[in-house]
Formats: C-alpha cells, structure tokens, sequence
C-alpha cells in the first residue's frame, strides 16, 4: 500500500513538472497572432483591399533635387523651380525598342497616367518661351534623337494624346550605350543656365534643357 501511495505521488509530481515546461515552451516560441489578425501564410496575403498594387509605381522628381526636404530644414527656402510627376515602367527582361517602344510613334513618356510637369515660373526651352504652369508630356522617339512634347491637356490618361492642345515640341539628341537603366527614369540635374530634365531608360539617355 505505502509503495502504490509513493508510485502515485511520484507520478503526480512528474505530470507537474512537465506541464511547467510546456508552459514555458509556449511562453518562448508562442507565433499566434494577436486578437483579430489572421495567420496567413506570406505566399497568399490577399491583395491591398482598398486599391491594386501598380507593377509601374509613381514617382516625383524636382528641381532643386530634393527640394521638400530643402524645405523642411529651412522653412524660408525660396519655392521650387520644376517638377515631374510619372509612373516608372520597368523593362522585365525585355528589349525597349523591340518589345516596349517603336521609332516614330508617340509614347506617354512613362506609364499609366500622362506624365506631369510643373513649371513653378516662366522658363525657356531651346529659345521657346513657357509660361508658368501645370503640362504633360510626350515623347517621339527617332533613332538620333527624341522629340518631346509639352500639352495642356492635363488629367488624363497617358494613351489619349490630344494634339490640338499641343504647347511646344522640342528636338533633343539622345545617347546610346549609357549603364542599364531597369526602370524607366525622370530626375532633373544642375546645369549651367538651369537645369536638364534627364530622360533614362534602358541604355538611352536623353536631356531638354531648361532655363529659368
């Protein structure tokens, strides 16, 4: 009888131990997401609920580069000059001018929406005035050069060229064999008399110069 009493005691004192380290265990190693949150594995996260993902995503560029964060370390910085406003479409293993882009066709300059660029002021372009304001962008590519286009007919949709409000159109020399450019590019850079709207894509580079 006293051997069964200390077998039992002996079991129990097991059974106690052991659910102590389980309790630990769980404590450390516990991945159970918190109250409301599903555990969903990475590879079938569903899609943002409130818009779809843009393979191209947009971008901003301006001039002076970097100006909001000029700016915000200076609150009396004088106001920008110029900014373009794009979506970036990307090359995804394939060729631009054979699977992308074709030579004397109009192209939006970018994807999804037209691409926008705001002049802060007036400015000058190959000798051509520009009034201060809000146009988008076109581009003709040829094989020696691309012809860029300002228009007015902001808010729309890239594809939807409207040549009557056609502002000005400018001629500039593109160069080839430049570093690989994977997603199509609009920054703007210093130059002597203003600056260069540097339009880069693949192995092309082209630059319209702007004064203001």
């Amino acid at each position: 009888m006293k051997k069964n009493s200390l077998l039992c005691l002996a079991i129990v004192l097991l059974f106690i131990v052991s659910c102590g380290e389980n309790d630990h265990k769980s404590a450390s190693t516990d991945t159970t997401p918190a109250a409301g949150i599903k555990n969903v594995a990475p590879d079938i996260i569903p899609p943002n609920r409130y818009a779809s993902v843009d393979i191209s995503p947009m971008d901003m560029s301006y001039f002076p580069v970097d100006y909001p964060k000029l700016k915000m370390a200076d609150k009396n910085a004088p106001p920008p000059l110029a900014r373009v406003i794009y979506s970036r479409p990307h090359l995804g293993k394939r060729h631009l001018f054979r699977d992308l882009l074709k030579y004397e066709e109009t192209w939006r300059l970018g994807a999804n929406e037209a691409t926008e660029i705001d002049f802060y002021k007036p400015v000058t372009i190959q000798e051509k005035k520009v009034p201060a304001g809000r146009y988008i962008l076109y581009a003709i590519p040829h094989p020696d050069k691309w012809t860029i286009i300002l228009n007015s007919n902001i808010d729309t949709w890239g594809l939807q060229q409207d040549t009557t409000k056609d502002v000005q159109r400018f001629d500039i020399p593109v160069v080839t064999d430049q570093p690989m450019l994977e997603y199509f590019t609009l920054v703007f850079e210093k130059a002597e008399k203003g600056a260069n709207l540097v339009i880069g894509w693949e192995t092309i580079i082209a630059k319209l110069p702007i004064t203001f």
